[in-house]
């Protein structure tokens, strides 16, 4: 077909669907769009739609296969709270031990946000989809050293939020959110001093209220170390150990009492 002739063609085309959307036209116009959050409960477990089922049903089957082997047992329920939870506790230490494996040298604080722990880690049976619930994102260790006087400002952002997962430290924090008073390691904190902190990448950045993180004086990042795969290391070597995963609250944060 020639060049002209695949032109008319083409006009011809455009014109039939211009008749087609005229035809079509109903007069109303769109003036608003409303949105609603839809609970995803147990009803849609009572009444599923068989045909989505059996389009999943190969797919399921190969994701359970990956995720339902046991690696590990907990000996109680760990939950996320604030100001302070065992759960957060257990995944800030995690943090702080890896990066100290990983630099060869003592981490002084390790920090982890209440937010990026999606799920608790229920009382005994430990499988992969437990974990995967726990940190779904591709978080990754990073390291960071920060002066004395950033790492105060780090925890009076803390303080604002009532609490983030803590490892190395201890902070007194009053019940509007402002900071009173902390420590490293039962020591105050210098100024001048630089520490070293343990953290996960999107936090590194200065994300989720934590800006201090921004003034930082050095960062390295690890990207193939997940937050992910530290938490299953750390669940697999404690069951070749023969030993339960446990946690609990230690004072870590603690709510000064406004009547004293």
């Amino acid at each position: 077909m020639k060049y002209s002739e695949r032109c008319f063609v083409l006009l011809l085309v455009l014109c039939f669907a211009s008749l087609i959307l005229e035809s079509c036209y109903s007069g109303y116009s769109l003036v608003g769009v409303k949105g609603e959050a839809v609970p995803v409960t147990s009803v849609y477990d009572d009444h599923p739609d068989e045909r989505a089922l059996a389009i999943l049903c190969p797919y399921k089957q190969k994701i359970d296969s990956i995720m339902s082997p046991v690696i590990g047992y907990s000996s109680a329920t760990l939950t996320v709270e604030r100001p302070e939870s065992s759960l957060s506790n257990l995944i800030a230490d995690i943090l702080r031990e890896s990066a100290a494996e990983v630099k060869k040298e003592t981490i002084d604080i390790a920090v982890m946000n209440m937010g990026g722990i999606r799920n608790a880690l229920p009382e005994g049976k430990i499988t992969y989809g437990t974990i995967y619930e726990i940190a779904p994102f591709e978080n990754s260790l990073c390291i960071l050293t920060m002066d004395g006087d950033v790492l105060i400002e780090l925890f009076s952002q803390i303080a604002m939020v009532h609490g983030e997962g803590l490892s190395g430290a201890q902070l007194t924090i009053t019940e509007d959110g402002r900071l009173c008073n902390a420590t490293i390691g039962g020591c105050p904190i210098k100024s001048e001093k630089t520490y070293t902190v343990a953290t996960i990448d999107y936090l590194a950045e200065g994300n989720d209220r934590m800006t201090a993180f921004r003034k930082a004086k050095s960062k390295e990042y690890f990207k193939e170390l997940l937050l992910r795969d530290l938490l299953l290391r750390y669940v697999m070597k404690c069951n070749e150990e023969s030993r339960a995963v446990k946690a609990g609250k230690e004072g870590r944060i603690q709510i000064k009492d406004n009547s004293l």
